[in-house]
């Protein structure tokens, strides 16, 4: 009897400990986003503020944690292209990128309210565009779709979770900057606050 009292005590503290860790969401934040190219011609400048917010829904156990997130992006880069042999071709371009944002991140805890995590993300493009001098270019073909990686840590206080997190992109964005073959990717800083619900 002692057994079996024992053995539905400790099932039940196990899953108020598991309700108290998972739940589902809102987040909302800010990103520091720059444009990373391969080559010399293409020389990226300061990184851009941008914004998210969306949902995210965490499941585990005690130790271990998964948690998608679907997120609305707004980010924006700008960069130079120099051409030192006719400097007067000179262009300065600003990109904007709006997406819709999947990461999926997995990781543990420690200290009962920090997590460490890491984990892929793709991107959607939903509405990109490039500038030159206000005007639109038209010769570019964005992604509709890209994948990177975001790892970093995070801090829960009661409902409330404040992330940090690093972005990097695996994929370009697209293949050309007007008409110039270009390998190119977005890395980012990500800084969030999220609430759960339930």
């Amino acid at each position: 009897m002692k057994k079996l009292a024992l053995i539905v005590l400790v099932t039940l503290s196990s899953l108020s400990l598991y309700a108290q860790k998972n739940g589902v969401g809102i987040k909302a934040g800010l990103s520091s986003t720059q444009v990373d190219f391969e080559g010399e011609q293409l020389v990226p400048s300061d990184a851009q503020m941008g914004y998210h917010l969306g949902v995210f829904a965490r499941f585990g156990g005690v130790g271990f944690f998964v948690q998608p997130e679907v997120l609305f992006t707004q980010t924006s880069g700008s960069f130079k292209l120099e051409l030192p042999a006719t400097p007067s071709s000179n262009k300065n371009y600003e990109a904007k990128f709006n997406r819709l944002d999947v990461p999926v991140m997995a990781g543990f805890r420690m200290l009962k309210v920090i997590r460490i995590m890491a984990g892929p993300i793709a991107s959607f493009n939903i509405d990109s565009s490039l500038k030159d001098a206000g005007t639109t270019v038209q010769n570019i073909d964005f992604k509709k779709a890209t994948l990177g990686y975001q790892t970093g840590v995070g801090v829960d206080l009661g409902n409330l979770s404040i992330e940090g997190k690093y972005e990097g992109g695996l994929s370009k964005f697209t293949e050309n900057v007007g008409s110039y073959t270009a390998d190119n990717r977005l890395n980012q800083w990500v800084l969030s606050v999220g609430f759960k619900l339930f």
